[in-house]
Order: structure tokens, then C-alpha cells, then sequence
């Protein structure tokens, strides 16, 4: 989707949409691995390197560690990323580790079977030896190993009633964490007595290591008390086996305690933050004034919308809190709440961005000056084939015009059919990193 060739900003003023759509890009830019691997990289090791990893940006972060890695040094491993999401390798470039590909957001058989192939290639390794981690988001569903006494189907109906739920991602992955045998730092421990580096791309509110594809290669400081707490909260349910190992603590995660860690590192490549602040440059390089209102934003993502609404209000009444013109940023992960369906009602598709547009697209009700994008930065929202929807002054009435209501697809999480009707998705294919959601408003 994207290119290392700067291509010139639109102007703002006559073609917003194209002006936001460009600076979407320049933040997915920045969250390429190719150029923020190479100095967290140590040096070969007297041993072997094998690499594992798993995430939407897996592809993208071998290719990077292949291209960056010495010629002449040993290199090889495994690893797992979304279908559609490894990139065309470059002319010339040899490849040295294995990727391969399985579902997201549901776990499927593939993607137990890399897991199975990951946690094999850590047997025998020495002190002598060194582990590559590329760890980006998605990983959690990509790096699927059922705890004892559960099935695959099993973590399958969890996982989508997890995601179904509403449950921000810190609760989702504290869960997955705790019915798994490879996460929630079981990876790190797995390949004692090795040196293990972590590379990590983050897609998560605060940036937690831990959090980031349920942290396989840190320590998890959540407990099987707090899984528990969840799994009831949210009235999901668990093989009684698996419950009662879980009362019991027998599915407990390595603590930051554990002397397996302490040689261990952690290095962030990408961060949301980094690539909202690439969008601000970018913007007030065209001479638009930018304001990041927090890269941790969650919540449900209608909310989301509405709350950003207000404040594009505020701005274009008021010239207060920000003036005029300007461009308002956001990240972090919101959350949508499956609604239940009415009989014969056809079922709805999209996911946080467009949830977060329908939201916005009320709250605005076709404001003057107003153009929105919000967009997940994998290039994918939910599990369509768009990676957002933009929001324009007459959104609403060409709606209207084309027979939708907003409400409608409201009540049935239908942000993909509203804005497919208008022609206003946005549509990139994968992008090959993952740093979350970008919103962006401008007011003029």
C-alpha cells in the first residue's frame, strides 16, 4: 500500500478527503519495520539465530530482519501472519525464515499448527544461542495453543464471544493469556536457556509489552483470578475442567519474578503515538495546524464518534478549544458491541472504524467544513476488505438519498453497508504493520 517515494500533500481546502487519506498513509509509513528495526538489533550470537514471530506485521518484520540481518550470520525460524498479509519480497532479497499464514480474528487450524511448529523449534536451544521475537498485533489469535482440557473450538467460541462482548483488549488478552500454552510469556520461558530479544510493534493502548498478542515473550503480571473475573463478567463460558484449573491457579502465567526474564529485552519499533506525530508533521506541513488527542483512546467505538463530534462542533462554532483551521488526531482501540439481531434482520458487517464514522456522522449532523477518516492501520477494519470510511459534510443526505438510514445500520453494526453505499470507504489491502486506529477530523 505504500511507497518510500514522497508524493506531494493535497491541499486541504480543495481536496480534503485526498489531504486525509494522505496523511493515514504517512502514519502507516512510519510503522513500517524496515526503517526503525536495524538498531535494536543485537549482534550475532556465538550460536544459531532463530527467528519466531507472530502478527499482522510478521511478514513485513522478516522481511525487514532478513534484509538487515549480516549475509554471512546464520538466520532461520517461523513466522505466522494474517492471510493476505505477507508482502512481495523485494527483488534480490534471499529469504531465510519461513512465514506462514492463518485466521484473525478467530483462530483456526493453521494457526495451531504454527503455534505447535514455534514452541517445537525451542527445543534444544543454548546459552549459546540467540531468539529473534517478532511480535506485532493479531498475534493473539495467530498464536493459538490450547490449554489443557480445551479444544480448538473451544478457544474459537471464547475468542468470538470475547471479541462479541464489548471487553477492551487488556481483558481480552488477559483471558486468552491464561487458556493458552504459549502465551502470556510460555514462549520465553520455552526457549531458556537462550537469549531472547523481543521486537514488537505496538497496537495497544500504553504500549504494554505484556498486552501487545497477549505478551508471549514477557512476563504477565494478571493473574487466574483476574481471567476468571472476566470470563463471568461477561458471562462466557468455560469446560468445567478448564474452570477449575483456573480456580485452582494451575494455568498460571510466568511473573515478572521469574529469573527466566532477567536477561531478556524488549525493544518497541512502532508505536501509534510515533505515527500520529508523523501525521501531525505531515499536516502542518501543509499548513494546517495538528492536535493529538491521545493515542489511548477506548470505548465503544459509536461513543467514540460522538464524543469527537462534539468537539468538531465546538471548533467550528467557536474556534475553541482549537482554532480554525486544523486537523484533530486520535488512536488507540475502541470496541463494538455486537447488538442482537431482530428476527430476519440480515446481519451486519464493519468493524471499530465504521462503527466510530456512524457515530460521528450523527453527532456532526452534516456540519459545515467538516471532513472525517477513521481507519484501522493494518488496512483492514474488522474482517472486511476496507480499511475505514470517511466522513464528508453531506454524508447524511447522499445516505438518505441511496435509501439508508442511520440508524438502521446502527442498530445492526452495519458500517460497512452505509458507507459502501455512498462510496465513501476507504480501501488500501493490508498494509503489513499494525499500530491500530487513526482518526483524523478537519475543520476548515
Amino acid at each position: 500500500m505504500t511507497s518510500s517515494n514522497p508524493q506531494p500533500t493535497p491541499d486541504p481546502r480543495t481536496a480534503p478527503r485526498e489531504f486525509l487519506e494522505h496523511i493515514y498513509r504517512v502514519a502507516v509509513e512510519r510503522a513500517l519495520p524496515l526503517a526503525s528495526m536495524g538498531p535494536c538489533l543485537p549482534k550475532p550470537p556465538k550460536g544459531r539465530t532463530l527467528v519466531l514471530g507472530a502478527g499482522k506485521a510478521g511478514g513485513s518484520m522478516a522481511q525487514a530482519l532478513e534484509a538487515l540481518w549480516p549475509a554471512d550470520a546464520q538466520l532461520s525460524g517461523l513466522v505466522v501472519t494474517r492471510y493476505g498479509h505477507i508482502p512481495p519480497r523485494p527483488e534480490g532479497l534471499a529469504q531465510r525464515i519461513e512465514i506462514v499464514e492463518a485466521a484473525h480474528p478467530v483462530p483456526d487450524e493453521a494457526g495451531m499448527k504454527a503455534a505447535e511448529r514455534i514452541l517445537a523449534l525451542t527445543q534444544g536451544l543454548t546459552a549459546d544461542d540467540l531468539v529473534l521475537c517478532l511480535i506485532s498485533g493479531g498475534g493473539s489469535a495467530l498464536l493459538t495453543l490450547p490449554a489443557e482440557g480445551l479444544t480448538l473450538a473451544d478457544k474459537q467460541r471464547i475468542n468470538k464471544q470475547l471479541l462479541e462482548s464489548g471487553a477492551h483488549i487488556g481483558e481480552m488478552n488477559c483471558v486468552r493469556k491464561h487458556l493458552s500454552r504459549i502465551k502470556g510469556g510460555r514462549l520465553a520461558a520455552a526457549c531458556a536457556p537462550a537469549q531472547v530479544v523481543t521486537l514488537t510493534i505496538s497496537d495497544v493502548p500504553g504500549d504494554d509489552p505484556a498486552v501487545i498478542a497477549s505478551g508471549p515473550t514477557v512476563p504477565d503480571a494478571t493473574t487466574c483470578a483476574d481471567a476468571l473475573a472476566i470470563l463471568d463478567r461477561y458471562r462466557i463460558e468455560v469446560p468445567p475442567p478448564v474452570r477449575a484449573q483456573l480456580e485452582s491457579g494451575a494455568l498460571e502465567t510466568p511473573k515478572p519474578s521469574d529469573p527466566v526474564f532477567k536477561e531478556h529485552a524488549t525493544h518497541l519499533i512502532a508505536t501509534p503515538q510515533q505515527s500520529l506525530e508523523a501525521a501531525a508533521e505531515a499536516a502542518r506541513a501543509a499548513g494546517i495546524e495538528a492536535h493529538i488527542l491521545s493515542d489511548e483512546m477506548e470505548g465503544e467505538s459509536r461513543e467514540v464518534g460522538k464524543v469527537h463530534g462534539a468537539l468538531a462542533r465546538a471548533v467550528s462554532l467557536r474556534d475553541a478549544p482549537f482554532a480554525r483551521p486544523c486537523v484533530i488526531l486520535s488512536g488507540g482501540e475502541t470496541t463494538v458491541t455486537i447488538r442482537p439481531r431482530q428476527p430476519g434482520q440480515a446481519k451486519g458487517r464493519g468493524g471499530r472504524a465504521g462503527e466510530f464514522c456512524l457515530g460521528l456522522a450523527g453527532a456532526l449532523a452534516s456540519r459545515e467544513r467538516v471532513w472525517a477518516l477513521a481507519a484501522d492501520t493494518d488496512g483492514i477494519d474488522g474482517v472486511e476488505d476496507n480499511a475505514g470510511a470517511f466522513v464528508t459534510p453531506d454524508t447524511l443526505r447522499r445516505a438518505e438519498t441511496a435509501g439508508r438510514k442511520l440508524a438502521d445500520h446502527l442498530d445492526r453494526n452495519d458500517a460497512y453497508g452505509y458507507f459502501d453505499a455512498i462510496g465513501d470507504l476507504l480501501v488500501t489491502g493490508p498494509t503489513h504493520t499494525n499500530v491500530n486506529d487513526f482518526r483524523a477530523l478537519l475543520i476548515l
